[in-house]
């Protein structure tokens, strides 16, 4: 086995280090902080850049995309609330590193990446990893609807405007986390759906993420 998959004390304790760094910056919900110690996040990484993998920044993983900064993921993740069983639908899989986050917290996660390479790694990464997700590759902007309804919907990409047509795979009850705003800058937005056609909206802090690319967004 290939040195970059090897997960000892070493790596173990770099986690630790990160979770308590994240602990710090003011992630308070404890499930969060414990998958993010438990999925080892340099088996993304080259072995080259071991040595970035656990600090909290985003990477460059090819394709105009980044694995995202560790703290961005505790937080969207926090926002959703997750419960053991929920249906997830994550738009953009990119590294897929958000999408173990999820898993470690017992979600049924349904994630989708529109670029075909991305796509292909990580559909192949995950399953070795242990993480079984539903995987797809296409336009996120418009969702998974022959799957839908989800009882949450996080989006790791920046969007312009909250796409309709997510908002209609949610479940009533269900959370939408997305980031909204321009090309370099977004405010985090939760979204709770009360009823069919009632929502509730809340901005948050801001961030920047990489462009929303797709029929219902850039």
């Amino acid at each position: 086995m290939a040195y970059k998959y090897v997960d000892n004390y070493r790596e173990q304790g770099a986690r630790k280090k990160l979770v308590e760094i994240l602990r710090s910056k003011g992630i308070e919900d404890e499930g969060v902080l414990q998958a993010i110690g438990k999925v080892p996040r340099h088996y993304f990484f080259d072995e080259t850049f071991w040595n970035q993998a656990y600090k909290d920044i985003a990477f460059p993983i090819g394709e105009g995309q980044t694995i995202s900064q560790p703290y961005t993921v505790a937080y969207q993740t926090q926002l959703l609330h997750i419960a053991k069983g929920d249906k997830v639908l994550e738009i953009g899989t990119g590294s897929g590193y958000q999408t173990c986050v999820l898993m470690e917290l017992g979600a049924k996660v349904y994630t989708i990446e529109r670029q075909e390479k991305l796509y292909e790694r990580t559909a192949r990464l995950l399953p070795f990893m242990g993480y079984k997700a539903k995987f797809f590759l296409g336009d996120g902007s418009r969702g998974i609807e022959n799957r839908a309804p989800y009882d949450k919907i996080i989006v790791t990409a920046g969007a312009p405007t909250v796409p309709d047509v997510l908002l209609a795979q949610l479940s009533v009850g269900g959370i939408m986390v997305i980031p909204v705003g321009d090309a370099s800058s977004q405010k985090m937005v939760t979204i709770l759906k009360t009823g069919e056609n009632n929502f509730e909206k809340h901005e948050l802090d801001t961030f920047r993420f990489v462009p929303l690319i797709g029929d219902k967004a850039w």
